[in-house]
């Protein structure tokens, strides 16, 4: 039957079903032809990780296919190779990393050799940031990329060329199997699992959008968590200076996390190491902290730390022995304390330093 004088129904649907293979082949035309080579058999994070890369944000390589492969005539016709071909030869666009005289880090201030991953994210890692976040300004582009670099890529990259974390001959207390390297190494099929090459395909595409989807999101949460607090930490550094130059209190009005942001920054200004303590709220806005700045990155050894006859005490007692009102706490080890409001924890650093000042010089005098 016709309906309102338009087309039979059968010739509606045989025309939709024209327009709708019209458009898969539209599509088709404009998917990349470029073709992404990197090795069969077994998979690892660092190559799927890497054309996750290629085909989701670098622009000449998007929707490109990947062709699993050892076979080397085979590789030569390919526009791109990652992770296999004993060659490293960015002019060619071959990223390999196994061969013996391959060397490379990310840069002179790394030691961990470079996986196939992070080859990929050093030459196009800035476009693939700008991408990612919409961001254009080139400051915000390098912290990222240096950032994500750091405490994401890294790890690929030693994990996979077989770097121990730590320079130590100690057997570890535990082992760690939910890292992101582990969990794309249990997507491989198993001994007594198929493992034909429809299957070992579908399992490595799990792959990809698997390390994929936390590389976005490690990308995402440094623009919306990291940078965001720099800039809070940057003001109240800028605002400490400012009141002195020899300043050594940071007070922050709003919370955020500042240990690793302090640190860089302090380098940026060229004060490493000037500032002993910062001053915070706490997060329910009740009472406020102040916490002593670690001596350097991962140490439990702090700059300054609260004074020993402090440690340990809390409220009325700790009110008693530092001459202050509103003590809250001081930490058995000094790295922290807490009082009921800002004014106790400025007066509380004050003290601190005053009795450093004090011990240094009745030891410079008991030396003459």
């Amino acid at each position: 039957k016709k309906r309102g004088g338009g087309l039979w129904v059968g010739e509606r649907r045989e025309k939709s079903v024209v327009v709708l293979m019209e458009e898969r082949e539209a599509k088709r035309q404009k998917m990349s032809s470029k073709k992404i080579g990197t090795h069969d058999g077994t998979f690892h994070c660092d190559e799927a990780l890497a054309c996750y890369l290629l085909t989701k944000y670098v622009d000449e390589y998007q929707d490109a296919e990947v062709v699993r492969t050892r076979d080397q005539k085979i590789l030569n016709e390919l526009d791109i190779v990652v992770d296999v071909g004993a060659e490293y030869d960015p002019a060619r666009h071959r990223y390999d990393h196994h061969q013996r005289s391959f060397t490379g880090t990310f840069d002179d201030t790394h030691k961990t050799k470079l996986s196939s991953a992070g080859l990929v994210y050093k030459h196009f890692g800035r476009d693939i940031v700008s991408k990612i976040l919409e961001e254009k300004n080139p400051k915000i582009i390098d912290k990222v990329y240096l950032t994500v670099y750091d405490y994401f890529m890294e790890a690929i990259d030693g994990i996979d060329n077989g770097i121990n974390q730590y320079t130590t001959d100690i057997a570890p207390n535990y082992k760690v199997g939910t890292d992101l390297s582990s969990r794309v190494a249990m997507l491989n099929p198993t001994w007594n699992e198929p493992s034909d090459d429809k299957t070992v395909r579908n399992r490595f595409d799990q792959a990809m959008q698997l390390t994929g989807g936390e590389f976005t999101s490690a990308v995402l949460r440094e623009k919306n968590v990291y940078l965001p607090a720099r800039a809070i930490v940057e003001t109240a550094i800028n605002n400490a200076l400012s009141q002195n130059k020899n300043n050594e209190v940071v007070i922050m009005h709003q919370y955020a996390p500042w240990a690793d942001h302090l640190e860089t920054i302090e380098k940026e200004l060229n004060v490493a190491g000037q500032f002993k303590f910062v001053l915070f709220a706490d997060q329910k806005g009740d009472s406020w902290r102040i916490q002593a700045i670690r001596l350097k990155s991962g140490s439990f050894e702090n700059r300054l730390a609260l004074p020993e006859q402090w440690r340990g005490i809390r409220d009325e007692e700790l009110d008693k022995v530092t001459g202050l009102s509103g003590c809250v706490f001081v930490h058995a080890s000094g790295f922290i304390g807490g009082a009921k409001s800002k004014e106790t924890v400025i007066k509380m650093a004050e003290l601190s330093l005053q009795m450093r000042d004090n011990a240094n010089n009745n030891n410079q005098n008991s030396t003459q």
